[in-house]
């Protein structure tokens, strides 16, 4: 059985509109989630480890105020778009469409005000709760009004997350949770002692601001071959990597399979992603510098936590041989991501 709760999480600002924003509490007896209703946000994820003990595993703040300040998305259900658009531009219908920049030269995750910075209506169901909004033609520069249900339910260990939209004019959408995972327990210094893999034969290589090139390249023989676990840590010291921030590319099937597992052998959590996408980013909080201060106000600093971002391939908009990212009228966008929490 999953109870339910809803509570007053604060009010926002006048500036940003107003508004009551509520958080509502899904709890199993292996796992407790907190959402807020501003940008259906994970503010909290609580699961046990192998000793019984709960911890809280994912990135976020104390406060509203946290929230409403600028920060990395954390929790954050982000749209219209996931991740980059090149040079913000993309011709839809013959129309060249121009968003706002906020990731250097490109639009990241919807633009100045996406999806995470806007609040939700919520509906309460008896596992989880349904959030609706319309985002009206034009918003942010893309065209259509678009319908977007986002629905968190909540079985055993199993948190679902359901995507579904409707457009009027087409319009790319591409929808992802920006959640920020340290099986540790939030607030661990590093995500080096984790074990992760991710079932993908090939990865997209990115340029300097971050866009694929265009290729799809084979994982085989690089350090992108996560097939099999690594130690995070012990793998971007052999690679000499900085990190990771790409998209690994999925099965293309539209039917749920398990995508990537992440393992924290100290305490026995684990999570395994299960999804319907065609793609997962993978972001090992590399743009994480120590300077915001979250829950318990402890710091976040660089490879604190990581993501497993569930989605389109980024850029697809613009690359014709990516899976389709555009929702025609008539057409409805419907994804789900399963994130599954046990005790290895």
């Amino acid at each position: 059985m999953t109870e339910v709760k809803r509570e007053v999480f604060g009010q926002m600002p006048e500036e940003e509109g107003g508004g009551v924003v509520e958080k509502f509490i899904l709890k199993s007896e292996s796992v407790k989630v907190e959402i807020l209703s501003l940008g259906c946000i994970i503010a909290a994820l609580e699961t046990k480890g192998r000793d019984g003990e709960f911890a809280d595993v994912v990135l976020g703040f104390d406060t509203l105020e946290g929230y409403t300040r600028k920060h990395p998305f954390f929790g954050a259900v982000v749209g219209r778009v996931a991740n980059r658009i090149a040079k913000g531009r993309f011709t839809v219908d013959g129309k060249e469409y121009q968003l706002f920049l906020n990731n250097g030269p490109n639009s990241l995750h919807g633009g100045a005000r996406g999806f995470d910075k806007v609040l939700w209506s919520p509906q309460l169901l008896p596992n989880g709760v349904c959030f609706f909004r319309l985002s009206p033609d034009g918003e942010e520069g893309y065209p259509g009004d678009l319908k977007v249900w986002v629905t968190y339910t909540l079985s055993g260990g199993e948190l679902a997350i359901h995507y579904r939209a409707q457009t009027s004019k087409t319009t790319p959408i591409n929808l992802t949770n920006h959640a920020y995972f340290n099986l540790a327990g939030q607030g661990s210094r590093d995500i080096y002692d984790h074990e992760i893999s991710i079932q993908a034969d090939y990865y997209l290589p990115v340029d300097d601001t971050k866009i694929p090139t265009g290729e799809v390249a084979a994982v085989q023989g690089t350090s992108f071959d996560l097939r099999q676990p690594v130690e995070l840590g012990k793998h971007l010291q052999k690679f000499g990597l900085d990190g990771f921030d790409h998209n690994f590319c999925l099965q293309q099937v539209q039917a749920r399979r398990l995508v990537a597992r992440a393992c924290h052998p100290p305490t026995g959590r684990a999570m395994e992603v299960h999804t319907t996408q065609p793609g997962i980013q993978f972001y090992t909080g590399n743009n994480l510098d120590g300077s915001l201060k979250g829950k318990g106000a402890v710091t976040y600093p660089k490879h604190s936590a990581f993501c497993l971002e569930t989605q389109n391939w980024p850029d697809a908009v613009n690359k014709p041989h990516f899976p389709n990212t555009l929702l025609q009228p008539g057409e409805e966008y419907n994804h789900t991501t399963w994130l599954v929490f046990k005790t290895a």
